[in-house]
């Protein structure tokens, strides 16, 4: 693609000046240059690269405008500024610029590639949003960006930080939206975005997320507390200051090196989290007020430490030692909080200058210096121990295949608190707060705790739902013939646990769930034909295009719910369709591979067509529904019983009996609104579960007349469910909606009533 390029209009935008001598219709722009990573051999070459992405962006870009009425390439400048700002090589700083192209401009990733390589290609197709693809809920397309946004991290984790910086210039110039708008990206925001800048380190980024956030989520509460922040500033800071001269001198005399010593302020949501969550009063925050002291060495901290509490009384519980055990984030430092003069309470932070750029900048340090300090080096693998929380949520995405509990799982696991637990051998395990001896097990590996029997915590045996803490010592003890039980799902905190319990209960009902998966499709498919077809290429073909590697896996899992009967159909017909020549015999080819032939029938005041001015009612033994094969029954006294095809009453009935009928079209405004529709659901007994089901069926605006749960101990729950569905389509929209549930292992349609109800 070829585009004009034309002269930026300076008095509508603003240009930085770092953009250096980036060229737009023969114009340089700025007076200096961009200092790439010292990994980038050639700086002329890296500066170029810059430009040209820049050149390109804005051309592209050229005659949009933001909600503010600015130019739109204001937006991929600020964002590249940020970007810059934190140390990213030239490939960063050139995604940045073209982060928004493929979605909002004819441009192809090809292009992208084929201008300006492969390394920015990917950081850009990692960004890009899934917009120009239809999904059947905003949830789906939500989900489906996330998903791909992980796989992309997986592979660099760079591309995550061009997103935060995207979603950091779009936080900071909200106000041009609509309040439904504000809250909804302030919402994803707080959920996704700042526990993704937490998981990195990039604490700077953390803070003002989260704060932006806090501003349009809970305006009142957010004013109040900036201005509570603000009418004590004058006393906190005079406070920090004689605290910072007493402390100088006296860290000076015994030859600690102080490269920075000053006040940090604490970010406005922070505050509210502790007022409001832990019920405290704005004096009772101790952090509030905090100093930092940024030492040369590690040693150096801990002495810096011995001095502060020497000079101020300590508060009890108030002390945390990051150095020694750092955040899952790599975050190190230490934290006391002590009483300083006038009873004022006083956190003081005490770290190394390498230890403070990671507490701003996270991975992002990496771009810009080394341990050693001073030059640059390339960015961290995130194949990298510290980040085994990116390839949990990548492994996630075959697990959860609904997509609203794919994005529960990965806000609770972003957001969640660690605990460190020790093995016997002295190796660091992170759990979530709240973990088990089970939690843990799973951690250490999925077959440590599927023989999982007990365990000892700091040498004592304890209880498997047993809550861990910060410093204890776990043993698992495992026997070969141990195995999972179902209550484990009710107390394991971990979605990583409580998975594999699932993924174990499913395997080890495999026998049970080939039986009934095979039984559920021959039943939809008819016996004719159907042994062939199972052995055929076609069959095969659909298991593949299933992600399944056998049919028999394909068959598992339509017997345990994982995938529906109808949209293993619609692969076998596609299959079959596509195969050349055709493998089985015409006589041979299930019925299902030919559509139908039917003719339209007029519209009626009765739903039945063909029955019209006879009286007749739908067969309780079956329920019938629009856009389902349906035949009549003449009945004694009761006139005619409308019954599914394949309805096993169907089998004791005379044939001169049978009266052919069909439903009337859709748009028949007599028709009745909804039918009783009975299901049954068998599910891992947890607590939540039900409510989790209404909760999907509330969602797709589904009636449930009733339900009625059946437990038995270290057993499946069985739920039978009383539904209102308008036709056969919603409810097979509603199975599938069901049958995403990680829970569900399987799911049926019962007959309310099992009688003959035709010999009345």
């Amino acid at each position: 693609m070829n585009l004009p390029i034309r002269p930026v209009p300076t008095q509508s935008l603003e240009v930085p000046d770092w953009l250096g001598s980036c060229m737009i219709g023969g114009a340089a722009l700025g007076t200096t240059s961009h200092e790439p990573d010292a990994h980038e051999p050639d700086p002329k070459r890296a500066n170029e690269l810059i430009c040209r992405a820049f050149d390109f962006a804005y051309s592209l870009h050229e005659g949009q405008v933001r909600a503010s009425g600015e130019p739109y390439i204001a937006h991929p400048i600020a964002v590249a500024g940020i970007l810059r700002d934190l140390g990213g090589s030239s490939a960063v700083i050139a995604a940045g610029f073209l982060h928004d192209v493929v979605e909002d401009t004819p441009v192809t990733l090809e292009e992208i590639e084929t201008r300006f390589g492969t390394e920015v290609r990917t950081l850009v197709e990692g960004v890009t949003k899934l917009s120009k693809f239809k999904f059947s809920s905003k949830t789906e397309q939500q989900a489906e960006n996330f998903r791909r946004m992980f796989l992309a991290m997986a592979k660099d984790i760079r591309v995550i930080v061009v997103k935060l910086a995207d979603r950091l210039h779009n936080m900071r110039t909200l106000d041009h939206l609509s309040p439904e708008k504000q809250k909804r990206i302030s919402r994803e925001t707080r959920e996704i975005f700042a526990p993704l800048a937490n998981r990195l380190g990039i604490g700077s980024m953390k803070w003002e997320l989260e704060d932006l956030a806090f501003k349009y989520l809970e305006a009142d509460a957010y004013n109040s507390i900036k201005a509570l922040v603000a009418e004590r500033r004058r006393d906190r800071e005079a406070q920090l200051t004689e605290v910072t001269e007493l402390l100088k001198p006296r860290l000076s005399q015994l030859g600690i090196k102080i490269e920075e010593i000053n006040g940090r302020p604490k970010h406005l949501y922070g505050i509210y989290q502790k007022m409001y969550k832990q019920h405290k009063e704005y004096e009772q925050i101790y952090d509030i007020a905090a100093i930092r002291i940024i030492v040369d060495s590690k040693d150096e901290c801990y002495r810096s430490l011995a001095v502060v509490h020497d000079m101020f009384r300590p508060i009890p519980g108030r002390f945390k030692d990051y150095i020694g055990l750092p955040k899952a984030n790599r975050y190190q430092s230490l934290h006391t909080g002590v009483i300083s003069l006038g009873g004022f309470p006083l956190e003081v932070q005490i770290r190394t200058l390498e230890m403070h750029r990671i507490a701003d900048y996270g991975i992002a340090a990496h771009w810009k210096y080394k341990e050693s300090g001073g030059s640059s080096i390339a960015p961290l693998s995130p194949n990298e121990e510290k980040f085994t929380w990116l390839r949990q949520l990548v492994d996630w995405q075959t697990d959860f295949k609904d997509a609203e509990e794919y994005l529960d799982t990965i806000k609770n696991d972003l957001f969640e608190n660690e605990i460190f637990a020790f093995t016997p051998q002295g190796e660091v395990v992170p759990l979530a707060a709240g973990a088990t001896p089970v939690d843990f097990a799973y951690r250490i590996h999925s077959e440590v705790g599927n023989h999982c029997a007990g365990a000892h915590v700091n040498g004592r045996m304890v209880t498997l739902d047993s809550t861990l803490k910060s410093g204890d010592i776990v043993k698992i003890i495992t026997q070969k013939n141990s195995h999972p039980s179902l209550d484990w799902i009710n107390f394991v905190v971990t979605p990583g646990a409580r998975n594999k319990i699932r993924q174990w209960y499913k395997r080890s009902h495999r026998d049970e769930n080939l039986a009934r998966g095979r039984e559920m499709l021959e039943k939809s498919m008819g016996k004719p034909g159907f042994e062939a077809l199972l052995k055929s290429h076609p069959m095969q073909v659909a298991a593949e295009k299933s992600n399944y590697q056998t049919v028999d896996d394909l068959l598992a899992a339509i017997g345990y719910g994982e995938m529906t009967v109808t949209h293993t159909i619609n692969r076998i017909r596609d299959a079959v369709k596509a195969s050349q020549p055709v493998i089985l015999e015409p006589d041979l080819v299930p019925a299902f591979t030919r559509q139908p032939q039917t003719q339209p029938q007029p519209a009626s005041k009765s739903p039945i067509a063909g029955i019209e001015g006879m009286l007749h009612h739908t067969a309780k033994c079956c329920n019938p529904l629009p856009g389902e094969s349906i035949t009549g029954v003449v009945t004694r006294g009761n006139g005619i019983s409308i019954h599914r095809q394949g309805c096993l009453n169907l089998d004791r009935v005379e044939f001169s009996r049978l009266v052919p009928v069909s439903w009337n079209p859709i748009g028949d405004r007599d028709r009745p609104t909804t039918y009783p529709v009975e299901v049954q659901v068998e599910v891992i007994d947890r607590v939540g579960v039900l409510k989790d089901l209404l909760s999907r069926l509330t969602d797709d605006n589904i009636n449930v007349r009733n339900a009625q749960v059946k437990t038995y101990p270290d057993q499946t729950a069985v739920i039978d469910l009383g539904l209102d569905i308008c036709d056969h389509t919603q409810l097979e929209r509603t199975f599938t909606q069901i049958r995403k549930m990680s829970d569900v292992l399987n799911l049926r349609r019962i007959a309310q009533i099992e009688v003959l109800e035709m010999a009345e």
